[in-house]
């Protein structure tokens, strides 16, 4: 199985690639370069006669795609159908990357595994108050990763499990981050690309996971109480502890 590991800023991918213990190599896109990693094939050298073994488990694929979820999308888009022309299509695609975490759920250094990827504000303001686009009749605002592997996944990284929002505006007040919490009651975590990232893993009928380490918490902004480097740490550590379960994970496990 291919893996395509989608972060929104080079910093973040590089966070991914830490907990790989061989060095990347380059592939160009028309408008993206992948850092790839591929698995170590047995070792037959003890046999010159033989033919080595191919590369067993998955091979992972890391793009920084960009910041929003538009220009996320488009690179994840650009990153999966580059794959179906080659004809090794990936067989799962991962959200990566820093958050904001509502509190106390979830606290600064903690991970957050998303059962429902939902855009917070996709929709409309009506004087009855926000409409998400499904209500107007159109389109979705929420993707489900596959149950088993976020449960796996959460077992075995010991995130916590719950809706991740998508925003293209990041919450800087508490009058908002209350209003996301009362539309959302089972958000953990908002960031800028998951949703984006689903849209584009959906239109190739490929399943989507989103793991985020908190940064900060969502509310008013205060630069000083960021700790974006933990962050990084607890995601490097979370992909070492990830890349197994992806190993022994049954795609068509419900």
């Amino acid at each position: 199985m291919r893996v395509l590991v989608a972060t929104a800023v080079p910093a973040e991918r590089d966070a991914v690639a830490r907990a790989f213990p061989a060095p990347a190599t380059e592939a160009r896109l028309p408008a993206a370069t992948l850092h790839r990693f591929r698995p170590t094939a047995h070792d037959h050298a003890h046999d010159p006669g033989t033919l080595p073994a191919p590369p067993t488990g998955p091979e992972y694929d890391l793009l920084a795609a960009g910041v929003g979820p538009a220009l996320a999308a488009a690179s994840v888009a650009g990153a999966l159908t580059a794959a179906v022309l080659e004809g090794r299509p990936y067989g799962l695609v991962v959200s990566a990357g820093i958050a904001g975490g509502f509190l106390p759920e979830a606290p600064l250094g903690s991970l957050v595994l998303a059962d429902e990827i939902t855009a917070a504000d996709l929709g409309a303001e009506t004087p009855d108050g926000f409409l998400p686009v499904t209500e107007l009749g159109f389109g979705t605002v929420t993707h489900r990763p596959p149950p088993a592997l976020v449960r796996a996944a959460a077992t075995a990284t010991g995130a916590r499990t719950g809706t991740v929002l998508t925003v293209s505006t990041v919450t800087g007040s508490a009058e908002r981050a209350l209003a996301l919490r009362a539309r959302h009651p089972r958000a953990l975590a908002e960031a800028m690309e998951g949703f984006g990232v689903a849209e584009a893993a959906a239109a190739h009928t490929t399943p989507v996971l989103e793991l985020r380490a908190v940064s900060n918490p969502v509310g008013p902004r205060d630069r000083a109480a960021w700790r974006i480097g933990d962050a990084l740490t607890a995601l490097t550590t979370a992909f070492g502890k990830l890349t197994p379960v992806l190993e022994s994970w049954d795609p068509y496990e419900p």
